[in-house]
């Protein structure tokens, strides 16, 4: 194997901020501004986040991060940990971005409806035995 020299726009090959296989990388912490923890309610993984189609306020420039996130969820809702995986990016990273979103009236939150209903026994029992017949 050849080893070619670096030509990419940033550092020396063997800089810790770049990786041959992507370039540059940016830190999560630089993704979120520093932050560890979303605005408003704590999201968890299962989440339920859909778009309000509301726009973006004129003094708020979004990331690139962002935008991928908010057309993810205006197409279709999507739990948090489904928008790291699609976005390729931490989860702790999706929940700053995310609850900036929510604050700012672009996404909501979907909440599920509690299920009030009993379930039926009959239904449990053949799971159960379907299970116990694997």
């Amino acid at each position: 194997m050849v080893d070619k020299p670096w030509d990419g726009p940033v550092g020396r090959r063997d800089e810790r901020w770049v990786d041959e296989a992507a370039g540059p990388v940016v830190r999560p912490y630089a993704i979120s501004r520093g932050r560890t923890k979303p605005r408003g309610e704590p999201l968890d993984l299962v989440t339920i986040l859909a778009g309000t189609g509301q726009e973006p306020p004129m003094r708020v420039r979004l990331s690139p991060e962002e935008h991928r996130l908010l057309d993810l969820c205006q197409r279709r809702p999507c739990t948090v940990a489904d928008l790291a995986s699609d976005l390729n990016l931490p989860l702790g990273v999706v929940r700053v971005l995310a609850g900036d979103l929510v604050h700012q009236g672009m996404l909501e939150i979907r909440r599920q409806r509690p299920v009030t209903a009993r379930p039926d026994q009959r239904l449990l029992q053949k799971v159960l035995d379907d299970l116990k017949a694997l």
